[in-house]
């Protein structure tokens, strides 16, 4: 979904470009290394085919991920992180490392998670 107005500070454009239950887990692992389509569905359990191909379309689209198709039979589709996925990786890791300190901040004030 576009945005209607001009997101100035930028935060909105940012979560709306890992915002769903899956593309932080897909970013994480084809940074790790490329992957063909059925072994990200064995990497995380509970996601769709519908899903998972979704996903995968709108974060080539942002030019989170390439998607390279091979010239052989059977035909082979393995996906990778691009340089520009790789920056809001970076991102991620540190909003990661931010909710990993507040989730201890709440346990030592003595809030539920």
């Amino acid at each position: 979904m576009e945005r209607e107005e001009p997101d100035d500070c930028g935060f909105a454009t940012a979560l709306e470009t890992i915002g769903g239950k899956w593309k932080t887990d897909l970013l994480w692992a084809l940074h790790l290394k490329p992957h063909r389509f059925a072994e990200l569905r064995r990497l995380l359990p509970g996601i769709s085919e519908k899903m998972l191909a979704q996903q995968l379309r709108q974060m080539e689209a942002d030019g989170l991920i390439s998607r390279h198709a091979f010239d052989e039979m059977p035909p082979r589709v393995e996906y990778a992180i691009t340089p520009h996925g790789l920056t809001l990786n970076r991102a991620v890791t540190a909003l990661s490392e931010w909710g990993k300190e507040h989730e201890s901040w709440k346990a030592r004030q003595g809030r539920a998670a």
